[in-house]
């Protein structure tokens, strides 16, 4: 990737550079609203998705980032076009997406990469050093084990950011891990949201897992 001439947020030394990987999902929208309201403490570097170039191109115009990255490859050629005259580079793949997680001058990585795709995406990150704030939870069930040598090779850490996790996470950090016995997660989707209660007994693991 070709350096982009750097934004002037970026030479505050106060701000954070970051990368949202899924910026056109519910949380990549909400970080952007959070870095909207502080905009001296965020530097976007970097916006990724899998093929919303429309709201992708709003989001640029907003933020200004050095880079994109659409996945698809149609919606990609399109913002090209319509960014032809632009100072930001774009990049189309998904080998792209996960060079963006490992960007050199990068503070924090946010993962909310639908699916198993977002896997490669934490790795990388991981692997180069970056802060990781994951809300890909298919990260952890896919390659968990990986991750505790990656962190402690690199040094950096993995912050959960999405729903249950997260909850999780603060719970945990609100007062003493021993005080926690038990932590139960509760099914409210998936497919068991419409399963009578009676039935819940008989719940098989493939089942839980067929999600």
């Amino acid at each position: 990737m070709e350096p982009v001439e750097e934004s002037p947020v970026s030479k505050n030394m106060s701000t954070r550079k970051i990368v949202i990987l899924g910026s056109t999902g519910s949380i990549g929208k909400s970080t952007l609203d959070v870095v909207q309201a502080h905009p001296d403490c965020f530097d976007v570097l970097a916006l990724a998705a899998k093929s919303n170039d429309e709201l992708l191109e709003k989001q640029y115009r907003q933020f200004r980032p050095r880079y994109l990255c659409l996945v698809d490859e149609a919606p990609g050629k399109r913002l090209v076009e319509k960014l032809k005259d632009e100072p930001v580079e774009i990049l189309i793949g998904e080998k792209q997406l996960a060079e963006l997680a490992a960007l050199t001058d990068t503070d924090l990585v946010l993962n909310a990469v639908v699916g198993a795709a977002g896997l490669k995406v934490s790795v990388e990150a991981v692997k180069a050093g970056k802060l990781l704030a994951l809300a890909n939870k298919e990260s952890l069930v896919a390659g968990g084990p990986l991750f505790p040598g990656l962190c402690k090779r690199t040094g950096t850490r993995i912050l959960p950011v999405d729903s249950e996790h997260c909850a999780i996470w603060q719970a945990l950090g609100a007062g003493k891990e021993t005080e926690a016995r038990k932590i139960l997660l509760t099914g409210s989707g998936g497919p068991f949201r419409t399963l009578p209660l009676d039935d819940f007994p008989r719940i098989t693991v493939e089942q839980a897992l067929n999600h």
